[in-house]
């Protein structure tokens, strides 16, 4: 236990019981404890493996290769279509941990197997995401926002690509655009 995470387990909040329970199951296992982005996060040798989490309807372990995971249980689950390495194991009862405690245990020693092995999560390059039409009018009208869009890391070009397409209608991704050519031209990412 690593007692600068000891004030995570030790406020009144609703999963209070439950993530006790689920810090002694992930130390049984031999992982470092340490507090990141505000949360318990269990480490080997400085790679994270997985995270405890609480949410309104849930808490979670939040496994970072879980697409790498052998799902034999079919328990993980995947927050959004977009989230592209990390999985969840969701709970919603202490009687729930304990009855799953065992299988809770393989997806930890698997993921620990995982990094070992050196094993990364394959990602989604730039050229996989869709370029929403119009982005690419702007684009084709704006040879400086062409250049600077390319000039952009991949990860900003990403965020932006998602950013864009995220709406439905397409008056409010032309807003988008619109809204993010300044910050393009000025090689900010869409939420800097």
């Amino acid at each position: 236990m690593n007692p600068k995470v000891d004030f995570y387990f030790n406020k009144e909040q609703k999963w209070q019981q439950e993530i006790n329970k689920l810090r002694m199951i992930v130390l049984d296992c031999g992982l470092n404890e340490e507090l990141k982005w505000g949360c318990p996060c269990y480490t080997l040798q400085k790679s994270n493996i997985v995270l405890i989490h609480v949410f309104k309807e849930y808490c979670a372990l939040l496994f970072f290769k879980g697409a790498l995971l052998n799902d034999v249980n079919n328990l993980l689950i995947q927050q959004t279509e977009n989230v592209q390495a990390a999985r969840q194991l969701r709970f919603t009862s202490l009687n729930e941990i304990a009855k799953q405690e065992a299988a809770i245990k393989v997806y930890i020693f698997e993921s620990i197997e995982v990094e070992k092995a050196g094993l990364k999560v394959e990602l989604k390059k730039t050229a996989d995401y869709s370029v929403p039409e119009e982005f690419q009018t702007k684009l084709d009208e704006m040879p400086a926002l062409k250049t600077a869009f390319e000039a952009l890391t991949p990860g900003r070009q990403r965020g932006y690509l998602f950013h864009f397409s995220q709406p439905k209608q397409a008056k409010t991704r032309e807003s988008r655009v619109e809204k993010c050519i300044p910050q393009i031209l000025n090689g900010k990412g869409w939420n800097e």
